[in-house]
């Protein structure tokens, strides 16, 4: 059954879903402001793998290598659950740059304490906007979209978690 779209989906990419057209518009939105983040939140992890310096550099530069391929394999999901449900999904870096919450950040100098805290924040807003996002999922019997995102905030929190860990002062009970 065919769906009637805003977003113009051309008749040759417009995917049979029992889900009504406004869920798919309104679940496709908010997956696609996520993978809008994915994809910043993964160059900024890249950035400061490639800028972190300091004695604790290879822990560091290991970790967030590892941190942003993580990010990074969530964009195809994504991505690809948009489609599934019959929405149309980022086409382009603009795309991103209009839809991305996750702020960038081209200092040409971050202290590594504060990159770890910066991303720190940055995988605590990603979990935040995952869970919001579950929830419409839920609100329109989306189990699919909805599992996923159980998946990737749990992936988020891990992340989260150890960069907070990461980004104490030695010797200190407190962040």
């Amino acid at each position: 059954m065919s769906k009637a779209k805003s977003d113009k989906i051309s008749p040759d990419l417009d995917t049979p879903s029992d889900l009504p057209p406004a869920a798919v518009e309104k679940i496709s939105a908010a997956l696609n402001t996520l993978l809008a983040d994915a994809f910043a939140l993964y160059l900024k992890t890249k950035n400061f793998h490639w800028h972190v310096s300091g004695r604790h550099f290879n822990d560091y530069h290991l970790m967030l290598d590892q941190q942003s391929e993580a990010i990074f394999g969530t964009t195809d999901q994504l991505a690809e659950r948009v489609r599934k449900l019959g929405g149309s999904t980022l086409k382009s870096i603009g795309q991103i740059a209009k839809l991305q919450t996750i702020q960038d950040n081209n200092e040409s100098y971050v202290p590594p304490r504060e990159m770890l805290r910066e991303l720190m924040e940055d995988n605590k807003q990603m979990a935040a906007a995952m869970r919001k996002a579950h929830k419409l999922c839920d609100e329109h019997e989306d189990s699919g979209s909805a599992s996923l995102l159980e998946v990737f905030i749990d992936e988020t929190e891990r992340r989260t978690w150890f960069l907070f860990e990461a980004s104490r002062q030695e010797g200190s009970n407190a962040a």
